[in-house]
C-alpha cells in the first residue's frame, strides 16, 4: 500500500506541475543583475554620505573664518582730506554738484553778503589776483577744524604756500569746473568780512557767522556764487538778520 500510494502521489504531482516560465539560465542572469544593482545602490549611498560629510566640514570651516568688513564712513567721522590741506576733522561726502537742485543760499560778491535761510552774513572774497569762482557750488565736506594753506589767505606772495594755519568751521565746496573752494572763519582778520576782499578765492566769514553756517549746511547743499568783487573798502555794516 505504501509503494502504491507513493507512486500515485508522484504521478499526480507530475501531472499538475507548472513548468518554469523562464529558462534556468535567464533566471540566473537576472539574479546576478539584481545583486549588482543592490551593490551599486549601496556604494552610491556611501558616496552621498561621504560628500555630505565633506560639505558639512567645509561649511563649518568657512563659517568659522568669516571676515567682518568695516562699513563705509558716514557723517560724524573724520573728513576726507585734500592734497593741499591736512589735519581736518569733521564730516565728508562724495556728493557731486547738483545741476537741478534748488540753491539754499546765494553769495553776492559785489555786495559782500551771503544770504542763507533769510540771514545775511558779511563775507570777504578773492582779490583780482585770486578771484572767487562763480556759479552753482555744492557742499562736499565740513570740518570743525582744518589746516589750510596760507596761499588762500591773501597775505602776500612772500608767504604763499610756505605755511599752514588751523581754522575752525571750514566748509568745502565743489565748483562748476569740479575744482575746490572753501568757506572759512577768518579768525586771522575778523574785520574783513563785509568791508574788504582779502582772500585768494576763499569766502571768508566772521567766526560767529561761520559757526552758524556750519550748523545750517549739509553735504549736498547747493550755493550760488554771483557778482564781481569791487576791491574797494567799505564801512562797517550790520546786515539784516545777521548774527550779532
Amino acid at each position: 500500500m505504501s509503494d502504491e500510494l507513493t507512486t500515485t502521489l508522484r504521478e499526480l504531482a507530475q501531472e499538475h506541475e507548472t513548468p518554469p516560465s523562464l529558462p534556468g539560465a535567464e533566471i540566473r542572469r537576472r539574479a546576478v543583475r539584481r545583486r549588482a544593482r543592490r551593490r551599486g545602490a549601496a556604494l552610491a549611498g556611501g558616496a552621498v554620505a561621504a560628500v555630505g560629510v565633506v560639505v558639512f566640514a567645509l561649511t563649518a570651516d568657512v563659517g568659522g573664518r568669516t571676515e567682518e568688513r568695516a562699513a563705509p564712513a558716514t557723517s560724524g567721522g573724520s573728513g576726507q582730506e585734500s592734497p593741499a590741506c591736512t589735519g581736518g576733522t569733521g564730516t565728508a561726502s562724495s556728493a557731486s554738484p547738483a545741476a537741478t537742485a534748488s540753491p539754499v543760499g546765494t553769495a553776492d560778491l559785489a555786495r559782500r553778503l551771503l544770504t542763507v535761510a533769510g540771514r545775511e552774513l558779511p563775507i570777504s572774497s578773492g582779490t583780482a589776483e585770486g578771484p572767487t569762482p562763480q556759479g552753482r557750488m555744492s557742499v562736499v565736506a565740513k570740518y570743525r577744524t582744518k589746516r589750510m594753506p596760507t596761499d588762500g589767505m591773501g597775505i602776500g606772495k612772500e608767504m604763499s604756500g610756505e605755511y599752514e594755519v588751523t581754522l575752525p568751521w571750514v566748509i568745502e565746496l565743489r565748483t562748476p569746473e569740479n575744482g575746490r573752494n572753501y568757506i572759512v572763519a577768518m579768525t586771522y582778520n575778523e574785520d574783513a568780512p563785509g568791508r574788504l576782499d582779502a582772500t585768494h578765492g576763499w569766502i571768508g566769514l566772521r567766526s560767529v557767522d561761520a559757526e552758524w553756517l556750519y550748523e545750517q549746511l549739509r553735504p549736498g547743499a547747493v550755493l550760488t556764487v554771483e557778482g564781481t568783487a569791487t576791491g574797494t573798502t567799505t564801512g562797517t555794516t550790520t546786515p539784516t538778520g545777521s548774527t550779532p
